[in-house]
């Protein structure tokens, strides 16, 4: 990578104090893990719209059949069109970010099962999603958004990495004056082949189809808009056991010339371990690393597949 990748994040998730109640919910995975890699630009939306610390709690309620953001302790004011102006003049100095963190369960930041209540308060159903995330979706459909509570989990948080980790490359692609070659969405679109096919098949066939038809588009900026939000819905498909088993064994094929009956069969049950759930994915990658080296082919060097992103993050260490 060339420099940091912009992430937006909730405040509170770095540990400033700007919670309702004067607290934080530091995301240590975050904190620890990806800044060395990652530019934060945090922001609490809540005290944007002028909210002190500490203040009375918000909540979704569905009334008239939309979903407004209100206090929790029945305190008169309805802060839903407050919110929905800072959520739209902020996305719009946005599009530069590769991803945002948001705070669970927020009634502004939660991504999902956010609790939305009756007029009065008695009955509520996980259903909602947070006001400026909303927003954000709505303004951003690329954009990779996970919650604080959803990045404990390993698949996840390394579908998430990934995911940002694309979008910072693919956004290398314009050049300052923001025109796009053909050339070089070809070659971001090469390096990523294998990549893709791990995360599902149908998608990647899908997506081959349309990058066959790109001299077809006149306006190149056009064709990459439509581009990134195809790759990033493609990647938001988590990379399976099976659809990386594909890969493995296509890319055990660019050395059968080269390997001995032994080593063939040697990958190939390496290999079919790892389908089975008995070696982690390092283990065959290691092997093929290996053969890489030995016997150097450009394009398996230059694809993704085998560094979607900085491998002292070891988000493939567990599976």
């Amino acid at each position: 990578m060339s420099g940091p990748i912009p992430v937006g994040i909730s405040a509170c998730l770095l540990g400033q104090a700007v919670r309702f109640d004067g607290g934080h919910k530091s995301l240590s995975f975050a904190r620890d893990a990806l800044a060395p890699w990652v530019h934060f630009e945090p922001v609490c939306p809540e005290m944007a719209i002028g909210l002190p610390v500490p203040r009375p709690a918000l909540r979704l309620i569905e009334q008239d059949s939309a979903i407004r953001l209100v206090y929790s302790n029945r305190s008169p004011g309805d802060l839903t069109q407050q919110m929905q102006h800072f959520a739209r003049q902020q996305t719009r100095k946005l599009h530069h970010l590769c991803g945002y963190i948001v705070c669970a369960k927020s009634p502004s930041c939660g991504l999902e099962r956010v609790r939305i209540y009756d007029p009065d308060g008695k009955n509520n159903r996980k259903a909602g999603t947070g006001i400026f995330t909303a927003e954000l979706q709505q303004a951003l459909p690329w954009l990779p958004i996970e919650e604080d509570g959803r990045l404990t989990d390993p698949a996840i948080r390394e579908n998430f990495v990934e995911r940002i980790c694309a979008l910072y490359e693919l956004n290398q692609v314009p050049d300052a004056a923001g025109r796009v070659s053909r050339g070089a969405m070809m070659a971001f679109h090469s390096r990523y082949k294998l990549l893709l096919l791990a995360h599902s098949q149908p998608d990647y066939r899908a997506l081959g189809r349309f990058v066959a038809q790109m001299h077809q588009w006149p306006d190149m900026a056009l064709f990459f808009a439509e581009y990134r939000l195809r790759v990033m819905a493609l990647l938001a498909h988590h990379a399976t056991r099976r659809n990386h088993t594909n890969v493995l064994m296509h890319v055990q094929g660019y050395f059968r010339p080269q390997l001995t009956s032994r080593q063939r069969q040697e990958l190939a049950t390496l290999i079919d371990h790892y389908r089975q759930g008995l070696q982690p994915l390092l283990a065959p990658l290691a092997l093929l690393r290996h053969y890489m080296a030995e016997y150097p082919n450009d394009y398996l060097a230059q694809q993704r597949y085998f560094d979607p992103y900085p491998a002292a993050l070891r988000l493939r260490y567990g599976y």
